[in-house]
């Protein structure tokens, strides 16, 4: 299982459009093949700034599953005018305790 976490800048005074726009959105990234699960978050100190996590079965679901299918396009389409700049977007893996 990989984590993916976007941090997501939104344009001042669009933050509730992109959270409605998030909602019908997110069951498109939801019913990605390899999708585990999708939260969004939003900053506290930051409200125009935005933490997407969504945990996938590997990063090849994450690029293959979604990034290169019309699910990715809609799902950018949506909330993709709302973004202040491209999103920073890495994945992570769970350190052992």
């Amino acid at each position: 299982m990989v984590l993916e976490v976007a941090l997501i800048d939104v344009t001042p005074g669009n933050e509730d459009d992109f959270a409605a726009a998030y909602a019908q959105a997110r069951p498109i990234l939801a019913g990605a093949e390899g999708c585990r699960s999708v939260r969004m978050t939003r900053g506290v100190e930051s409200p125009t700034r935005f933490v997407l996590l969504v945990e996938w079965d590997s990063v090849e679901a994450h690029d293959v599953n979604f990034r290169q299918t019309d699910r990715f396009a809609q799902w950018r389409g949506l909330i993709g005018p709302y973004f202040a700049g491209p999103p920073l977007v890495e994945h992570f893996t769970d350190v052992p305790a």
